[in-house]
């Protein structure tokens, strides 16, 4: 069984909101829209919904065409994360009332809502009224309402965003088996790659209204087929260094000749561009081979157990994320090191000649 999209697009206005794109999603899938804001993942999210019509192409569910079933006949749960809940009703009738339409016995019913009321640490407020609950409470009952309703598709857009940590931690965790248990296609929302991470299945990596790659989250991660693919699963972002390579030398973008070492020597002459992950952006030399790069220390954010170096190479903004306690003094020029194992490689299309070989653990 499977949810299939495709060539489906949507131009609102003359404004394009998401390009001619393919999807497939299998039953019982876990899947995560990573993307910034506006790359178009709340717009994909209402046509798999059917709240809005693709300008072109057909959306399927097990081959039978669903552009023009309308929602109401569609058996899908969504919950954004400005969550909607029915003020009049009980939490009690609130999570119950996608079970009553179906018609589930009075016995079915209780059952279905106590065990997702527990999950959700809901219980003690089972008779109040959404509006004499906390905003993350409400985005609880919202939540609990669409594990119910046993959905073939499940659509959350940001859910957990107005959560406290330790809860969203839970549920990140549980939720997953729950919908994976349901055989529902699972459709979850984020700006943060650390959720993806987290939650893991599949991820589609989006940017500006189109797909830039689909696969399975770790997959993608360690091996983002494009730059823009890197600059979306990476947080802090990306770090990136322009370099030539000619012959058995390296030029480096604001930085003087040298020689090539390491995974460089490997390379085709030409021109490309070195991504290199924040956590491997190193302010002490890890090898022989690494790269000396000096750059500017424009602000340093120190969490406790590790230190986030924000540093200008070039019109460039670098991030170097260390462990410990580290307070450079702003405007002050540093030396951090690249070592080539960890380097991430791209051609001049941008597209990746070389994942790291750390990528297969790291």
């Amino acid at each position: 069984m499977s949810f299939k999209l495709e060539q489906v697009s949507s131009v609102v206005g003359g404004n394009t909101h998401i390009y001619p794109l393919d999807l497939t999603l299998t039953a019982g899938s876990l899947n995560v829209l990573l993307g910034p804001t506006q790359a178009g993942k709340t717009s994909l999210m209402r046509l798999m919904a059917g709240l809005d019509k693709p300008t072109t192409g057909d959306i399927s569910w097990n081959g039978d065409r669903m552009n023009d079933v309308p929602v109401q006949k569609r058996n899908i749960a969504m919950v954004y994360q400005q969550f909607i809940n029915y003020p009049a009703m009980t939490v009690y009738e609130n999570i119950a009332s996608p079970l009553r339409i179906r018609g589930l016995s009075n016995k079915a019913i209780d059952k279905k809502v106590m065990e997702a009321s527990e999950l959700m640490k809901l219980t003690p407020m089972l008779q109040r009224k959404p509006l004499e609950l906390s905003g993350g409470q409400q985005q609880r009952c919202a939540l609990a309402r669409a594990l119910v309703k046993d959905a073939d598709l499940v659509l959350l857009d940001e859910p957990l965003a107005n959560l406290d940590y330790k809860l969203r931690e839970e549920l990140r965790e549980e939720m997953p088996k729950i919908f994976t248990e349901s055989g529902a296609v699972f459709v979850y929302a984020t700006t943060e790659p650390t959720e993806a991470l987290l939650l893991g299945g599949n991820t589609v990596a989006m940017s500006e209204g189109r797909i830039a790659q689909f696969g399975k989250t770790l997959d993608v991660y360690r091996n983002p087929k494009d730059m823009t693919t890197a600059r979306v699963f990476s947080e802090p972002p990306m770090n990136f260094l322009k370099i030539t390579k000619q012959g058995g030398e390296l030029h480096v973008q604001g930085e003087q000749t040298r020689t090539a070492t390491g995974a460089f020597t490997t390379l085709d002459n030409g021109q490309y561009t070195v991504g290199i992950r924040p956590n491997h952006l190193m302010l002490h030399r890890p090898s022989d081979d690494a790269l000396a790069i000096e750059v500017t220390v424009s602000v340093v954010e120190i969490t406790g157990s590790e230190s986030f170096v924000h540093l200008l190479h070039g019109d460039q903004r670098w991030v170097s994320l260390a462990h410990g306690i580290h307070h450079p003094e702003s405007g002050s020029t540093l030396t951090v090191y690249v070592d080539p194992s960890n380097a991430y490689i791209f051609d001049e299309n941008e597209q990746m000649v070389r994942a790291p070989e750390l990528a297969k653990v790291a």
